[in-house]
């Protein structure tokens, strides 16, 4: 297996490093899956046409550049891109994008410091890969599908020696936000990160507001980090243009949950 292989992202602009491996396989009932890096700009491409359906076609996302049915951009020339096929089928339905340190020094920052100040992580950057734009078809967001792409950023992080890694777990606004500040609302102390890791949103979510003191339930990759062992890094933002809340996650790998340790050890 070649280390890092080198190819040139869909504009031509930057190069990205590509880890080959063979695809690994689950079975769920009768379905099987094939988990794989994209190793070309048409592999990349389906993944991109997967984040278009679930983010603008079901979330009703307002994506630039999306003309041609696709979801892109600048940072994916940058990004490692995990996908999960559909063994009978072929296609792709689940899919996931990395940006490790690297390559964020490269393009100057991690995507999520469009919606976070990181500043206090700032010491933290050589060892931390950034997960995201994380989505699966609906007809398959199941157990598999989900630890396929934790078992590819597992083994991602693993090879490489990286120690933390960030993202941003999205909840949907369209009942007004107040699950989204339900959720925020309901974390014990436990769950957020010591105050000198703290993130701050650029455009908070005006929890304080929206809060009504009703239960609310964590969508599967929120709860997903959660159970990894993952750290909430402070108040949500709002993102207008996916109408979601966006709660900053840190996972520590020292902090890792026995459960998922299998992955990452």
């Amino acid at each position: 297996m070649k280390m890092l292989e080198w190819m040139a992202n869909r504009e031509g602009l930057s190069f990205v490093p590509q880890l080959r491996r063979e695809p690994e396989r689950r079975a769920d009932d009768q379905v099987q899956y094939a988990l794989s890096f994209a190793t070309s700009p048409g592999e990349v491409a389906e993944a991109q046409r997967l984040r278009y359906k679930v983010f603008a076609e079901e979330m009703g996302a307002r994506l630039e550049n999306a003309g041609d049915g696709l979801d892109r951009d600048v940072f994916d020339g940058f990004c490692e891109h995990l996908l999960v096929r559909q063994c009978d089928t072929g296609r792709v339905v689940g899919a996931y994008r990395l940006l490790p340190p690297e390559a964020a020094r490269r393009i100057g920052r991690f995507y999520s410091e469009s919606e976070f100040d990181l500043d206090r992580l700032s010491h933290l950057r050589d060892s931390t890969v950034e997960a995201g734009r994380s989505c699966v078809h609906w007809e398959h967001r199941n157990g598999p599908v989900i630890m396929l792409l934790w078992a590819g950023i597992a083994r991602f992080m693993k090879r490489y020696g990286y120690q933390h890694l960030i993202g941003c777990a999205s909840v949907s606004l369209r009942d007004g936000g107040h699950t989204a500040a339900n959720l925020y609302r309901s974390f014990g102390e436990a769950q957020f990160v010591s105050p000198e890791y703290r993130v701050f949103p650029r455009l908070a979510l005006p929890v304080e507001t929206l809060a009504t003191g009703e239960a609310a339930v964590a969508p599967p990759l929120l709860k997903g980090y959660l159970r990894a062992g993952a750290r909430v890094g402070g108040a949500p933002a709002w993102d207008p243009d996916f109408n979601t809340a966006d709660f900053f996650m840190l996972l520590n790998l020292a902090q890792l949950n026995p459960r998922y340790a299998r992955h990452f050890g």
